[in-house]
């Protein structure tokens, strides 16, 4: 098998190149930082590696040093720059990194067809000659860019390396280059490694004693002139923008860029007095549509599940089966995992589709340059706002996609906050107790509220962690806005129903059906008279009524620690009421005691309490260390216990 590796800028399309070749699905999205770790798939007789995307190869941020570490390592027998076509002045600079470590370089212009609609034509033949390098035009969204890849790839693999380009360096650096060349090559490696010997931006592997030697000596002349450290990689970038800026001049004709249309978007969405509130507006439609699409194929769901337990239970009473088998698979994990799907699968349906449109869009880069400022107030970045969003689909996602914060103090800012946006395990329990005790608000407003509150929280968290714990100064934000491309609705409702919602849901109903079974036992199984989940609940009654909960909710949600979607089940197998239909939902509460502002107190702990046992070994495996894993869990915890203990004194 030949290695090789797929680099490239952020949000070129290296995984969407990488699923056409490799037809796997790795997830893909208009907005940067979208590949934080590197996936592998095969092809014909080549093994690819699509690593994260990276500007240069001297790392900022962890996925860069991912991507550097992987071609510094020779792990990569060939290296496919991937560039935009719209931006090649901008990408082609990391080609001539690459061949520094990597003696086959393949040049692949994408989004060949974009450019064209914005006026713009790349000759990749005359951009091949300038450049030194072999170079193919690709359009990835084309079954046909496979083809043409693979044909570029064994002709890469048929022919001798290309000499690696030579740089416009200006003296005294042109001498040390040429001198560190000449040591290189008696060693028997590559004169390209050259150039990242003398920067020294990272530790390269394998290199001979005598040629570390000789770079040490060159740099220490340098520095005897002046000429070291960010004046020498002032002159390396400056080499390297004007050999792409020649070579560009030969092979590139038409202005392309930035479109006028994108422009006038771009000044509603991001403008200072029209952004946020065409924020709240596409956040409100987006919930409203997918609310009110899904009551009815929730009514429906509702009642087929019903009729199904009802022939579930003839079936069982046919085959003799005792009471409290038919308890424990009925009452318990039919009546679980029933409620979990009802309630669950339709807005998610709905939802996950629509949130992928604005995703391909390109709208979510835009989200993160609004929240910049607020964020920056409170001491974080507008990146972090991308990981929020990633968390409404699932925490555990957003805390890994924090890796693309560069600043590690944002970072741990971002990771510690994320469990405050609520996930969509959390939506079912919010949407029910909405209809059930503030049937006036719209639920769509409700939840849009409930979201706001949730983004106000993490900003009040983050400033509090940036005073504290996490003292310093907000790094500014180096951000892409992708141009607005048009989803392919193919392949978006593959991606949201497969890979999001169904996914989703299988693990919410692996965890519901077994959940739902246990407390049926333990709602069975007495002590002195008294059902085990009754005596816990007792036990944890008064500190329930202390912060306006009561005893049951609280065990609720602890119980739901595997898993956000199970918390409402759990509260209906403690109540004795498991199986409830969730029209019923609001009278069973309201006979347990429930008041709006029980409702109200539990709408706000369902945002603010610990995240799952998924998020918290996420958390514990990006950081490795269980003081940050504990910390991720106390922060939202005693948010929300301190927001729901002032809620009912207040009422009180």
């Amino acid at each position: 098998m030949r290695e090789v590796a797929l680099a490239g800028a952020p949000n070129v399309g290296k995984s969407t190149l990488f699923n056409r070749l490799t037809r796997l699905r790795q997830h893909t999205g208009n907005w940067v930082g979208k590949t934080v770790e590197t996936a592998r798939g095969r092809c014909g007789d080549y093994q690819l590696w699509d690593l994260p995307g990276t500007w240069s190869l001297t790392p900022r941020s962890g996925e860069e040093q991912v991507a550097r570490d992987f071609l510094a390592a020779g792990r990569a027998e060939a290296t496919v720059v991937v560039c935009d076509a719209g931006c090649l002045e901008r990408d082609l600079a990391l080609a001539l990194e690459c061949r520094a470590f990597c003696p086959r370089v393949l040049v692949c212009v994408n989004l060949l067809d974009e450019a064209e609609r914005r006026g713009r034509r790349v000759d990749c033949a005359a951009l091949s000659e300038a450049m030194g390098l072999p170079t193919i035009g690709v359009c990835a969204r084309e079954e046909r860019s496979r083809g043409l890849l693979l044909a570029a790839l064994d002709a890469l693999f048929a022919s001798e390396p290309a000499e690696a380009p030579a740089l416009p360096l200006q003296e005294p650096y042109a001498g040390a280059v040429s001198r560190l060349e000449r040591e290189a090559a008696r060693c028997g490696l590559s004169p390209s490694l050259a150039l990242p010997l003398l920067e020294g931006t990272g530790e390269l592997p394998d290199i001979p004693a005598p040629l570390r030697s000789a770079a040490d000596r060159e740099r220490a002349a340098l520095a005897a002139q002046g000429a070291a450290g960010e004046v020498l990689s002032d002159a390396v970038t400056a080499a390297c923008s004007a050999f792409v800026r020649s070579a560009c001049a030969r092979a590139v004709s038409g202005a392309g860029g930035y479109g006028e249309r994108d422009r006038r978007i771009d000044r509603l969405l991001t403008g200072r007095w029209t952004a946020f509130p065409l924020l709240l507006l596409g956040l409100l439609g987006l919930l409203e549509l997918s609310v009110r699409a899904a009551n009815v194929p929730s009514a429906l769901l509702e009642r087929g599940f019903a009729a199904l337990g009802i022939w579930l239970g003839r079936g069982l009473n046919a085959l003799g089966a005792p009471p409290w088998l038919r308890g424990l698979l009925l009452e318990g994990a039919w009546g679980s995992l029933s409620l979990v799907t009802a309630v669950m699968l339709p807005p998610m349906a709905i939802f996950f589709p629509l949130f992928t449109l604005l995703e391909d869009l390109g709208l979510l880069p835009r989200v993160a340059f609004d929240l910049d400022r607020p964020l920056s107030t409170c001491g974080g970045c507008g990146q972090q706002s991308l990981c929020m969003m990633m968390g409404l689909g699932c925490n555990a996602v957003g805390v890994t996609g924090c890796r693309i914060i560069p600043s590690e103090r944002e970072r741990r800012i971002a990771l510690l906050t994320n469990a405050i946006t609520p996930c969509n395990g959390r939506f079912p329990l919010l949407l029910a107790l909405l209809a059930a005790f503030f049937a006036r608000v719209d639920r769509a407003l409700g939840l849009t509220l409930l979201l706001l509150v949730s983004v106000l929280l993490s900003m009040a968290a983050t400033w509090l962690l940036s005073r504290t714990l996490l003292p310093g100064r907000p790094s500014p934000l180096t951000l892409e806005l992708p141009p607005y491309r048009r989803p392919e609705l193919g392949k978006l409702l593959v991606r949201s129903l497969l890979d999001r919602t169904l996914r989703v849901l299988g693990r919410a109903a692996l965890v519901a059906a077994p959940a739902g079974a246990l407390l049926w036992c333990l709602g069975k199984w007495e002590i002195g008279g008294v059902p085990v989940l009754t005596r816990l609940a007792l036990a944890l009654d008064p500190l329930g009524h202390f912060f306006g909960m009561d005893g049951a909710i609280l065990l609720a949600f602890l119980l739901g620690l595997p898993a956000n979607e199970t918390v409402l089940p759990i509260l209906l197998g403690i109540y004795g009421a498991a199986g409830t239909e969730a029209s019923a939902l609001g009278a069973v509460l309201t006979e347990q005691g429930w008041t709006a502002v029980t409702a109200a107190c539990v709408l706000l702990f369902t945002i603010l309490h610990w995240p799952c046992s998924t998020t918290l070994l996420t958390v514990k495996k990006e950081t490795g260390s269980w003081r940050w894993t504990f910390l991720a869990a106390a922060l939202p915890t005693a948010l929300g216990l301190g927001v729901c203990a002032l809620m009912a004194a207040i009422w009180s």
